[in-house]
């Protein structure tokens, strides 16, 4: 059983303020000493690394597609271990679904699946005592949904804050905060940014965090919403481990990418590499000019921004030392960005050379779950392992795979490339799915080098 006290933050679609509200919302508790937790619905790396800054633990996604709907509650439970408020953000809104599964998928499945009253945050700038019948609405149409309470946003005055209450009073709907539209600031660093500002621990990010702490606590009933949060119900399910069940006992250095505040991998990833047996070390790809002593091995993971294409080339003598590593036959694996720094250019930029492919950012993105079968044996699955993953990108690369490619898909030409020890692709994965990527990695890091003397790459 878990008991942790908790909430779903949702709206009726995106644009509401549910991600400042969320941030704002844990940076104020943690302010007042609370122990408090992160999560995001679906596969946003972006606004869960937020979370995470604000909470000050590793904030988590939450992808029923991409770690399976079994694993839902379990990494849920292991990621809020120990808080006093474990809040979960939503996506677009309450019952909507990216990959067009919202009885599975959306933010209301979520809720439902983990007994969680939702507060549904709204934007009422344009609207009067309708927000009655919007509320009444998303309260009916799932009997499963606990619909605990609003926050407004967008507030227009005193008068109109008090036209609202009252409408919502009328169909006993609590408030639990009005926010006037200065209230909320627009605070948080561009989304082009990706994570980059919180794995730097840049100030910019953290004073955006204090900001949207501040505001919440001065127009939300802290109270109230920790009172909503202890009504919910005790899980009766085990929290996930990471645990391995024969960890290679010599422990070989991993290089996973990121920075000072965290990896651009899910944060199970490290954990999970730990647990079968392996040193984990960050090399920050944008700073650091070496790989960690003694790297046999290296992640990338796929929350890396492609915005940083002039950064990740400049630093030439880490990008050489990468391709070392690869030439040596060391276990890489990249993936999304990571796979574009692997390829011999971006946009006429020189990156790694380690695959011969030349990538080009076009307009647009590339976005959507991928259910794959891999196509050549990896360190990250045998010929014929199936998976679901997810692309986010607008560059691309041609050739779009290598003489060995990494993966296939229904409807779709191969993908990706491996080539020696390397497994590049911009298809990302949850290792909590497959937790054999860990232990096939850290085994293969353990070897002796497999390759002696140089080779032109595939």
């Amino acid at each position: 059983m878990t008991a942790v006290p908790r909430l779903v933050f949702s709206a009726p679609s995106s644009g509401h303020g549910t991600n400042a509200l969320s941030v704002g919302l844990l940076a104020a508790l943690a302010e007042r000493g609370l122990d408090v937790a992160g999560f995001k619905v679906g596969p946003d790396h972006v606004d869960a690394a937020y979370l995470g800054l604000a909470a000050g633990r590793p904030g988590r996604t939450l992808d029923p597609r991409l770690i399976g709907g079994d694993r839902l509650g379990p990494l849920f439970a292991y990621g809020a271990q120990g808080a006093a408020l474990a809040l979960v953000q939503g996506t677009m809104g309450l019952y909507d679904s990216v990959g067009g599964r919202p009885e599975a998928e959306s933010t209301a499945a979520v809720a439902t699946a983990l007994r969680s009253p939702v507060v549904l945050v709204i934007d009422v700038a344009a609207m009067g005592q309708s927000v009655a019948a919007l509320v009444h609405g998303f309260r009916s149409y799932d009997e499963q949904l606990w619909l605990g309470g609003v926050i407004l946003t967008q507030v227009a005055s005193g008068r109109h804050e008090a036209m609202l209450r009252e409408a919502l009073d009328d169909v006993g709907m609590p408030v639990y905060g009005a926010l006037r539209r200065h209230e909320l600031p627009p605070v948080l660093p561009a989304r082009r940014h990706g994570v980059a500002p919180v794995l730097g621990r840049d100030a910019e990010a953290s004073r955006a965090v204090r900001r949207l702490g501040e505001a919440v606590a001065g127009t939300v009933d802290l109270e109230r919403l920790l009172g909503l949060a202890r009504s919910a119900p005790a899980l009766s399910v085990p929290a996930w481990s990471p645990v391995s069940d024969a960890p290679v006992v010599d422990a070989p250095v991993v290089a996973l990418a990121g920075g000072p505040g965290g990896s651009y991998s899910h944060p199970e990833t490290a954990e999970l590499l730990r647990a079968a047996g392996a040193q984990v070390v960050t090399v920050d790809p944008l700073r650091d000019e070496a790989l960690p002593a003694g790297t046999r091995a290296l992640v990338v993971g796929g929350a890396l921004p492609e915005s940083y294409a002039r950064d990740l080339s400049a630093n030439r003598r880490l990008c050489i030392a990468v391709a070392e590593l690869a030439r040596t036959g060391r276990p890489v694996i990249a993936e999304g960005t990571g796979l574009l720094w692997l390829a011999r250019e971006l946009d006429g930029l020189p990156m790694c050379g380690v695959l011969d492919a030349i990538g080009v950012s076009r307009d647009g993105l590339v976005v959507g779950y991928r259910e794959a079968t891999a196509l050549s044996d990896s360190a990250v699955a045998r010929t014929g392992a199936t998976v679901v993953g997810y692309k986010q990108h607008g560059a691309v690369l041609t050739p779009r795979a290598g003489q060995r490619a990494a993966w296939g898909w229904e409807g779709g030409t191969p993908e990706g490339f491996v080539w020696r020890g390397v497994h590049a692709s911009q298809l990302g994965l949850h290792w909590a799915a497959y937790p054999e990527i860990a232990t096939r990695l850290v085994t293969a890091a353990a070897l002796p080098s497999p390759v002696e003397g140089v080779a032109a790459p595939a």
